[in-house]
């Protein structure tokens, strides 16, 4: 099994410059991870892969933000990926 971290660019804006978006996923444990780090620690919300209703990307010129929703009304925003990270992405959660 396999995990795959992708990390915001910090050109993006989106208060990527210092602390960039990351989302984690883990083929093992089934999980999706969306990691906000702050100046002490970080923010982290992860759900399981079986629980994600959709998926959408919102391209821009340059970068793509990212949502994910839950069957249960759960959102992960995650701003300012690569258009081809974004891709990805969702390739990889798409069921």
């Amino acid at each position: 099994m396999s995990s795959y971290t992708f990390t915001a660019s910090r050109v993006s804006g989106d208060g990527n410059a210092v602390f960039p978006d990351e989302i984690i996923i883990d083929d093992e444990e089934e999980t999706v991870t969306h990691r906000k780090p702050k100046i002490i620690g970080c923010k982290e919300t992860q759900i399981r892969i079986g629980a994600i209703a959709s998926i959408h990307v919102d391209k821009h010129i340059l970068f793509a933000d990212i949502a994910i929703e839950t069957r249960g009304g759960r959102e992960i925003v995650a701003r300012g990926f690569t258009r081809d990270d974004a891709d990805q992405i969702k390739r990889l959660l798409s069921f």
